[in-house]
């Protein structure tokens, strides 16, 4: 075969090319001889000397194959087997077919028609329509088909499709393999289209077939809706929601699969919104778990559908929160308190996942019920009490007195009371709680394992910030300083020969560290038995530090005395006060309250404390065993006796906190707050130069709620202040407006 170009007489080659497009057309036998020929015959015509004969080669085959259409046209219209089988079965041959064509008019479609076409651009940004320019034989075929075959017969097909899906949600069988093919070549006619080529799916059948489809489940619901009860109609309506997504699935495009789901709902669900949404409360309290996950389903999907169902369950759990930590009395509340809410937090988040499969949207709600409850005040004017109740809690986990519970065990219930850290607003108030206890503990060696403490502050510090926990670190660094403190006093008492007597250890502590109490604090003549020690410490402490001043706190310090005057000896633990007062009975059996207090210089309420818990260990006795006052004579106790040789007398100092104690903890919180908020204002201020009051009053909350949610009756009160010591000032021009004095 010559590629050069050469006459040809078109009418003789036409008619051979015509008998073989014929046979391809009507997927008849076309053996490769032949069609390698014809083949050869489109590519002659194409490049025909003198003139290119492509175009008439295009006319031609357009009118044939419009002919063609026509034909099958009368055949499927007239039909016996029905028309959808009729136009089914043409279609697979015809669509086949004009594949093959297209692949012989290979040449004229890729040297000829492209060339002519108009560029992807000029269609989709619509300068251009595809009717105006030549198509390719493939894309001429199925647009004649359109045009003579779908088009005519459009409202016939339509209507026998929809009664087909109609016979099919009613229980029939009708062809899926007919109907389903019939509605694809709605979009296989089209979808060598660039733009739009869905467009004649969606206006021909699409549009139709949903507003039948949402006619038929409007009615559906209603009937429904007169046989069932809601649980009923939720189950049923489910059903029907598969049942339509399978036949979607059978019979349409996928493009359609998401609007026919959308318009079931619409007509089941969002139409009765009103009554699914007065059928939670009810489903909610009763917590009816199948139900709920029922109604989560079909709400979801709908618009605003969740919304009443999110706060039915905010107001459910809310209400069980609070029932469960109202009235709680005894000794143990904060455990109480603490597990209480935990259970509740535990019960709920468990049925959010297993019924609304972890939704955020319920999880938040989750979250907005636990913090109302948790930050729940019996009264307005009384603090939250939350905070107090969860550091006791995590206090009595991490003392000694903690038994019968594994270290792992604790570090569990350490790790859940942040879930309950994390949802107080008052943070800063459990801080200087915490702290106390904390104090308590390690000033006392009160820790079941250090460890655990470490563990509880650096959760405290991924949830809330090292400087959160930076006073907590710094009081871990003091015990370990202060052990090697005494093992260097140690060493010098070994080096200057010195023996004082006694066992003698002390804590070096930070002031800015430590919350250490003043309400126990007394003037105090140390014992002379314990002068030699103090003066000989501070001796050494100054030789290794200058400019750094001592404070004794004896009321915290604990002491271990040995008596040796009964009938056999005994070691008891005491603290300094209550030691200071047992040793003043080495040079007399008998004492009055007056000797005692001149003896010691303690005032009237720490001397009363201590002596009354020595009274109660039997220590010492009032001599005519009347209650204890100033004019009271106290004796020594020979005859004591106790099945223990070893044994403690608790301080006043490590019994729970007192009114007075928790009082003073809120007022010292408060004051901090101040200092905070001042701090952040002239921060904001400093950055912004100048700000409205509002903004300003916003951007201070934001700053401070991660420690706590501040007043805004103390950030006025703060503000006030600051304009007082000059750091800011009102702008001239506005009262609600204040500027950074530089």
């Amino acid at each position: 075969m010559s590629l050069k170009p050469r006459k040809v007489d078109f009418e003789a080659t036409w008619g051979e090319l015509k008998n073989t497009v014929e046979g391809v057309i009507m997927l008849g036998k076309v053996p490769r001889v032949v069609w390698n020929d014809r083949f050869t015959d489109v590519y002659a015509l194409c490049v025909a000397f003198p003139e290119p004969l492509g175009d008439r080669l295009y006319q031609e085959t357009k009118q044939f194959l419009d002919h063609h259409v026509h034909s099958l046209y009368k055949l499927v219209s007239n039909s016996e087997e029905g028309l959808l089988c009729a136009y089914h079965k043409h279609w697979l041959q015809y669509s086949q077919g004009v594949n093959y064509l297209n692949k012989l008019y290979m040449y004229l479609n890729t040297q000829h028609i492209r060339k002519q076409k108009f560029s992807d651009a000029d269609l989709i940004y619509g300068c251009l329509e595809p009717a105006d320019q030549m198509l390719e034989i493939g894309e001429l075929g199925l647009d004649l088909w359109k045009r003579n075959m779908i088009e005519p017969l459009k409202d016939s097909l339509l209507n026998l499709l929809l009664e087909a899906v109609r016979s099919d949600r009613l229980g029939d069988s009708p062809n899926q393999r007919v109907i389903h093919g019939v509605i694809d070549s709605f979009v296989l006619v089209e979808e060598y289209k660039k733009k739009g080529s869905l467009q004649l799916y969606r206006e021909m059948f699409e549009t139709p077939f949903l507003q039948a489809t949402g006619e038929y489940y409007r009615k559906e619901a209603s009937m429904l809706l007169c046989e069932s009860e809601c649980s009923q109609y939720m189950v049923k309506v489910l059903q029907r929601l598969d049942a339509e997504n399978l036949r979607s699935r059978k019979f349409l495009h996928p493009s359609s699969y998401p609007r026919v789901t959308e318009e079931c709902e619409q007509r089941m669900v969002a139409d009765h919104l009103k009554f699914l949404h007065g059928e939670c409360v009810n489903m909610v309290q009763q917590e009816r778990k199948k139900d709920l996950q029922n109604m989560y389903t079909l709400l979801k999907p709908v618009h605003l559908g969740l919304d009443s169902l999110i706060k039915q369950v905010q107001q459910h759990i809310t209400r069980i929160g609070l029932d469960s930590i109202s009235n709680l009395q005894g000794d143990n509340v904060p455990q109480t308190f603490v597990e209480s809410v935990l259970q509740v937090h535990n019960k709920y988040q468990r049925l959010i996942k297993e019924v609304f499969h972890g939704d955020q949207q319920f999880m938040g709600a989750l979250d907005k019920a636990c913090a109302t409850v948790i930050n729940h005040r019996t009264t307005s004017k009384q603090p939250c009490r939350t905070p107090e109740f969860l550091a006791k809690y995590c206090d009595s986990l991490l003392k000694k007195s903690a038994k019968g519970i594994s270290e792992s065990e604790i570090e569990d219930k350490i790790t859940q009371s942040i879930t309950v850290f994390k949802y107080i607003d008052d943070k800063d108030i459990y801080q200087k709680f915490y702290s106390k206890m904390l104090a308590r503990r390690l000033i006392h060696s009160q820790s079941m394992s250090m460890d655990l403490e470490e563990t509880m502050i650096n959760k405290l510090k991924q949830a809330c910030g090292y400087e959160f926990t930076s006073k907590l670190h710094r009081m871990f660094t003091d015990i370990s300083v202060s052990g090697d403190l005494n093992n260097k006093f140690t060493s010098f008492l070994r080096t200057e020969n010195i023996d004082l007597g006694i066992n003698f250890s002390i804590f070096v502590l930070q002031a800015g560290a430590w919350p250490l109490g003043q309400i126990a604090i007394s003037a105090f003549a140390i014992p002379q038995q314990l002068e030699r020690s103090v003066q000989k410490f501070e001796e050494f402490y100054n030789s290794k530090f200058s400019g750094r001043k001592l404070t004794w706190l004896h009321h915290l310090c604990n002491a271990e005395v040995k008596l040796s005057y009964l009938k056999k000896p005994y070691i008891v633990t005491m603290g300094t006060y209550q030691m200071a007062l047992l040793l003043l009975y080495e040079s007399a059996d008998t004492l009055s309250y007056k000797e005692l207090q001149e003896n010691t210089k303690l005032n009237d309420e720490q001397l009363v404390k201590h002596l009354q818990s020595l009274v109660d260990a039997k220590l010492i006795m009032t001599a005519d065993e009347a209650p204890l006052d100033a004019e009271s004579v106290l004796v020594l106790n020979k005859n004591y006796s106790n099945k223990r040789t070893k044994f403690k007398i608790s301080a006043v100092v490590q019994k729970e906190s007192t009114q007075q104690e928790v009082e003073q903890t809120h007022s010292s919180v408060d004051e901090d707050r101040k200092l905070y908020l001042q701090a952040a204002i002239v921060r904001i201020m400093k950055a912004r130069k100048v700000l409205h009051h509002n903004t300003l009053i916003q951007e201070v909350i934001n700053q401070a709620k991660s420690r706590f949610v501040p007043s805004i009756a103390m950030i006025k009160k703060c503000v006030e202040s600051l304009i007082d010591k000059q750091y800011l000032e009102r702008t001239p021009h506005s009262a609600d407006e204040y500027s950074y004095v530089a």
